[in-house]
C-alpha cells in the first residue's frame, strides 16, 4: 500500500526487560512495525549507534546510563536521533531539564496515547530531515554531473545572458582559439561572429528571446586568429546559477577528432605512488556521503601529512622524495583492508576511506600504522630516512552533506597534530571546533557553546508599583560570557543570534530556565511574576504556544506567573503574527507586555490589533523630565494608555528627582538602576515599597 508505514528502528534505554516489551507492544498495537534494542550500557550505545537508529526512548531512571550521557553520546556521534525522555509523575525540574539538555519532548512515564502521538511527530520530522538532506545531496551530485557534462563535452557549449558570455566550456574556448574561459567572460558572443553575419545574428538572438523554443543557426565564427569557420548554432533556454540565460550549442563543419582527443578523461591514478590521484578521490568521497546520508552507510576519512616533508625534500632532493612517497604508498596499500580506498591527495598528503566504520573503530587501525611507519627505515639510494604522519579523522553520518566539510575537518585536526610536533592521531570533535571558533572571538560560536553548555546568565531586575500593588514583578535580563570570562554587550550577541537563526532557541532557553527558577521561587511562599523578552523570530514560531504550555503544566506554574513582552518595532513587523500570538498567550492566561512603545507614528495602532496587558513606555520618555515639554509628553502618553486600561511601566529610572513627575504622570509601574540594577538574585524588599 502506498501509505504503508516502514519498520521503525527503535532504542530503549530501560532497566526493566518487561517495561520495554509493553512499549514495543505498545508501538506494535498502534500499527508500527518495530526492530528495537534496549540499551544496557554506554559501551553498548557507542557501539550499536552506527547501524541508524530512529527514536530512542529513555525511563526516567536506569542503571545502564543516565539519559544526559545517552543524549551526549547521540550528539558527539553526529547522529540524528530523536530522544523522547519519560519522567516520574510528570516531575517538572526533569521535563524542564530534558528539554534543556536537547531532548525532543519530555512526558510522564505511563501516557502511552500521548507517547504513540509523540512518537508519531518526531519520526515523521526526521523522515522530512532525511528526504531534505538526501535531496540536498542530490542536487549537488546533479548539479556537479551537470557541470561535468557541460566542461568535458566534445560540443562546443555557451551560456549568454543579455548577449555577454557568463560560461564557456572546454571545447568552446579551443573552438575560437582562446587559453582561458576567463578572457570570454563578459565579452559580447556577436564579437565571436563574421562580421557578414553579424546582422544576421544580431536580429536572430533579439527574435529569440521573445520565444520559449529552441531554434537553430547556421553562421560564420571567427576565431581570435582571424580565421573564419562556418558554424551550426543551437538556442534553447536555460538557467546558469540561478539566472535565466540562453544555452548554445556550436557544432562546427569540420572534424572534430581531434577536439575529442585533446578533451578524453585523465586517468585516475597517481604517476608517483599508484593509487588514486585527487580528483578520483573526491568523487568517490562524494559516492560515500551520498550512501551515509540515504542508506544510513556510514564511512570514515583519514588525512594523513607526512611531517616535515619541505626537510626532507631539501635533504633528498625532488627525485629521491618520489621514491619515497612510492615507498610509503606500498607501505599504506598493505596496512589497509582491500575495502579501504586510498589516494595520494596532494604532495605531502595521503588520505584513505574506510566505508562502514565510525572514527572511534579505525583508531586501533591508525594506531598500529603509525607505529610501524615510526619503525620503518626507508632506504633511498643506499640512504635511510624515516617519516612520521600526523593524521586527522572525521566520519561521515547522515548528518553530511558535503564532502568537502569532512576533508576539512580532517584536515584541521591533522593540522593541530603536526603544530604540536607530529606522529600522532586526533578524531574530530565537533566540540573542539566549537570552542576554537569561540576563543576566536566569533559571537556565533560562543552562542552556540553557551546553548550547548547551559553556560548563560539570568539576571532579575525588580519592577516597582508606584500605586501600591504588591505583587513582586522582575524582568529577565540575558547575559553572556566569552571564554574568557568578559560579558560580550547583549546588543551584539542579540543581533548575531537574531541573523544566525539562533534567536528561537535563545529565547526557549530564558523561558525553560526562567520557569524552572521562577517555581523553584514561588514554591518558597512568593507571588513572584517575570516578564520574559520574546524576539522577532519566535512570534512566527507556531510551535512556542503549545510547548510553552507543556513546559508550564509541568512545572506546575500558573500561567499568569509569565508576562511575555514583546519589542514595539517586533510586533509592527510581524503584527499578524503578533495579533496571533497575543490571543493564544490570552487563551493561555499568560499576560503580554509590549515594550518599547511610544515611538512609532501611529503606536496606538498596534494595540488595536494585540492583547496587550501591560505597556512598558520607550526610555526617550525619560530623558530631560525637568522639561515642562517632556513631563506633558509623557503625561499624555500615560492618560491616553489608562483610557484602554493598560498598565504601564516606566524604565530607565535612574534619580529620585524623577519620582514625583512620574507619580504625577500617573505611571503604575517604575524600573531603573535607581531602585535596582540587575542581580542574579530575586531579593528585592519589595515590601520596603509600600
Amino acid at each position: 500500500m502506498a501509505n504503508e508505514k516502514k519498520t521503525i528502528r527503535l532504542l530503549i534505554l530501560e532497566d526493566s526487560q518487561n517495561e520495554a516489551e509493553r512499549l514495543v507492544s505498545l508501538f506494535r498495537n498502534a500499527g508500527r512495525a518495530t526492530r528495537v534494542h534496549r540499551i544496557t550500557s554506554s559501551e553498548d550505545l557507542i557501539e550499536i549507534l552506527p547501524q541508524g537508529w530512529d527514536l530512542l526512548i529513555a525511563s526516567p531512571d536506569s542503571s545502564a546510563m543516565s539519559p544526559s550521557d545517552a543524549l551526549g553520546t547521540i550528539r558527539r556521534q553526529a547522529k540524528d536521533i530523536p530522544f523522547i525522555q519519560l519522567v516520574a509523575d510528570n516531575e517538572s525540574d526533569s521535563v524542564t531539564e530534558a528539554l534543556a539538555l536537547g531532548a525532543q519532548d519530555a512526558l510522564p512515564q505511563g501516557e502511552d496515547e500521548r507517547l504513540i502521538l509523540v512518537a508519531n511527530r518526531e519520526l515523521a520530522n526526521l523522515e522530512e530531515r532525511r528526504s531534505r538532506r538526501a535531496a540536498e545531496v542530490a542536487l549537488r551530485e546533479a548539479e556537479k554531473r551537470c557541470q561535468l557534462l557541460l566542461d568535458s563535452s566534445v560540443d562546443a557549449i555557451t551560456y549568454v545572458h543579455d548577449g555577454m558570455h557568463i560560461y564557456a566550456n572546454r571545447a568552446y574556448v579551443d573552438l575560437f582559439g582562446y587559453d582561458d574561459a576567463e578572457e570570454l567572460e563578459g565579452m559580447p558572443m556577436i564579437d565571436l561572429i563574421a562580421g557578414c553575419d553579424q546582422a544576421t545574428f544580431k536580429d536572430f538572438l533579439k527574435g529569440y528571446q521573445t520565444t520559449e523554443d529552441s531554434a537553430e543557426l547556421a553562421c560564420s565564427g571567427i576565431r581570435i586568429d582571424g580565421q573564419a569557420f562556418g558554424a551550426r548554432m543551437s538556442f534553447s533556454p536555460a538557467t546558469y546559477d540561478g539566472e535565466p540565460c540562453i544555452q548554445v550549442v556550436i557544432r562546427a563543419e569540420t572534424d572534430n577528432a581531434q577536439l575529442e582527443e585533446k578533451l578524453r578523461e585523465v586517468s585516475s591514478q597517481d604517476l608517483v605512488t599508484g593509487l588514486f590521484n585527487r580528483g578520483h578521490f573526491l568523487d568517490l568521497m562524494d559516492g560515500a556521503v551520498e550512501r551515509a546520508v540515504t542508506a544510513s552507510q556510514p564511512a570514515s576519512f583519514a588525512y594523513m601529512l607526512l611531517d616535515r616533508a619541505q626537510t626532507l625534500q631539501l635533504n633528498l632532493g625532488v627525485a629521491s622524495i618520489d621514491l619515497l612517497l612510492a615507498d610509503l604508498g606500498n607501505l599504506l596499500r598493505s596496512h589497509f583492508p582491500q575495502d579501504a580506498q586510498l589516494a595520494r591527495f596532494s604532495d605531502d598528503v595521503f588520505a584513505v576511506l574506510l566505508p562502514g566504520q565510525a572514527p572511534e573503530q579505525i583508531k586501533p587501525l591508525l594506531g598500529n600504522l603509525l607505529k610501524k611507519i615510526e619503525g620503518h627505515l626507508f632506504d633511498i639510494h643506499g640512504r635511510t630516512a624515516q617519516v612520521t604522519l600526523s593524521i586527522g579523522v572525521a566520519g561521515l553520518d547522515e548528518k553530511t552533506t558535503r564532502a568537502q566539510d569532512v576533508i576539512e575537518r580532517a584536515h584541521r585536526s591533522a593540522d593541530e597534530i603536526a603544530q604540536n610536533g607530529g606522529n600522532g592521531l586526533k578524531l574530530y570533535d565537533p566540540a573542539d571546533e566549537l570552542a576554537a571558533a569561540a576563543n576566536r572571538g566569533d559571537t556565533l560560536a560562543i552562542i552556540r557553546q553557551a546553548l550547548e553548555q547551559n553556560s548563560f546568565r539570568l539576571l532579575f531586575q525588580p519592577i516597582i508599583s508606584l500605586r501600591g500593588d504588591t505583587h513582586e514583578h522582575y524582568e529577565v535580563l540575558l547575559r553572556l560570557l566569552n571564554p574568557q570570562g568578559q560579558e560580550v554587550p547583549p546588543a551584539d550577541f542579540l543581533a548575531a543570534a537574531k541573523s544566525g537563526g539562533l534567536a528561537e532557541k535563545i529565547d526557549r532557553w530564558v523561558l525553560l530556565n526562567s520557569i524552572k527558577l521562577l517555581a523553584e521561587h514561588r514554591a518558597k511562599g512568593h507571588e513572584t511574576k517575570l516578564f520574559v523578552h520574546l524576539s522577532g523570530p519566535s512570534l512566527q514560531d507556531a510551535e512556542l504556544l503549545p510547548w510553552l504550555s507543556v513546559a508550564l503544566k509541568a512545572a506546575r506554574l500558573p500561567a499568569d506567573a509569565l508576562i511575555l513582552q514583546i519589542n514595539e518595532p517586533d510586533a509592527i513587523s510581524y503584527l499578524k503574527q503578533a495579533k496571533a500570538l497575543s490571543q493564544g498567550l490570552a487563551e493561555l492566561h499568560c499576560q503580554v507586555a509590549l515594550c518599547q512603545f511610544g515611538c512609532a507614528l501611529n503606536p496606538f495602532n498596534t494595540l488595536k490589533h494585540m492583547n496587550v496587558d501591560f505597556v512598558k513606555v520607550d526610555g526617550s520618555y525619560v530623558q530631560d523630565l525637568g522639561s515642562a515639554e517632556n513631563q506633558e509628553n509623557l503625561k499624555t502618553l500615560m492618560a491616553s494608555l489608562h483610557a484602554q486600561a493598560k498598565l504601564t511601566i516606566v524604565p530607565m529610572v535612574e534619580s529620585a528627582s524623577a519620582l514625583a513627575t512620574l507619580w504625577q504622570a500617573g505611571a503604575n509601574y517604575i524600573q531603573g538602576h535607581y531602585l535596582q540594577g540587575p542581580s542574579q538574585a530575586m531579593d528585592y524588599d519589595f515590601a520596603s515599597e509600600e
